[in-house]
């Protein structure tokens, strides 16, 4: 029995690990079978398509779908969403994790509180608002909800992150003559690498994905992004469902954020390593 349980040990860590990676793969490996399979073979459920085609891939970008302009319009979106974050976020980090000054815990907490307030319930505010200033179907609509949504957290990692960052470093650069902004350029932000670009992954992964506020405040199809697109699709008729199209749109949205993740995660690496060697 003690060897079986030994044994036992050793396994079911692997199997549950195996157990998580298959839950959060097969999701997306169903999407991509679904993506290659012929139009007529869509409620197919074989878990290989019998024929492969892109007849699916081809239709995304076409039959007047916009899908094009819609991937740049997420693009402009998170991209912008994300550089705002990280400026703002960085600055309110880095003064709430390295300055004393009164109330700074409690400025932290509620901005934390901010995010116990589900999207949802600011939208019709938002969207009375945008209304009123004529934001409706423009960028800054989009772009400013998904700001206050991803900052709270952002000052939250990046607070934690600085904090984390010896003083000495800091001081030692400003006894050698650097000011405490040349010292915040040139050795804190260097070191804190990791954490922005990590952060940086988060946000501009929410704010591609995000869906309600892009669908709420765009109804032009030139302004839409590709989440909202994806939703409007039509089928060949305008009354089917396009199960097809709609599986090779999401792997064609997917693929942009596996590679942002692998851009960045390289950089994360290399940031660590640097740190770890001096």
């Amino acid at each position: 029995m003690t060897a079986i349980a030994a044994r036992a040990r050793k396994v079911l860590p692997y199997v549950g690990i195996a157990a998580v990676v298959l839950y959060c793969l097969v999701p997306f490996y169903w999407m991509v079978v679904s993506a290659f399979r012929r139009p007529q073979d869509q409620f197919d459920n074989s878990i290989i398509p019998v024929r492969w085609s892109l007849e699916n891939f081809t239709a995304v970008f076409g039959g007047g779908n916009g899908f094009g302009r819609s991937l740049l319009n997420s693009f402009v979106v998170a991209g912008i969403t994300t550089a705002l974050t990280l400026v703002v976020g960085v600055f309110t980090a880095y003064a709430l994790a390295r300055l004393d000054f009164p109330f700074k815990n409690a400025v932290l907490g509620i901005i934390i509180g901010t995010t116990m307030f589900p999207g949802i319930s600011q939208l019709v505010p938002l969207l009375k608002l945008f209304t009123d200033i004529e934001w409706i179907n423009t960028y800054q609509a989009m772009i400013l909800p998904s700001l206050g949504f991803a900052l709270p957290l952002t000052v939250w990692l990046l607070t934690t992150f600085f904090r984390q960052l010896p003083f000495e470093l800091e001081q030692a650069a400003m006894v050698d003559g650097c000011t405490r902004g040349q010292a915040f350029r040139k050795v804190v932000v260097p070191l804190a690498a990791p954490g922005v670009f990590t952060t940086a992954i988060i946000t501009f992964i929410a704010a591609w994905n995000e869906f309600i506020i892009a669908l709420s405040v765009v109804n032009k199809k030139e302004m839409q992004t590709a989440t909202v697109a994806i939703s409007k699709f039509t089928g060949v008729s305008g009354f089917d469902q396009p199960f097809g199209t709609q599986m090779a749109a999401g792997v064609i949205v997917t693929v942009p954020l596996v590679v942002v993740v692998l851009i960045f995660q390289r950089r994360i690496v290399a940031g660590l390593t640097a740190g770890g060697v001096k």
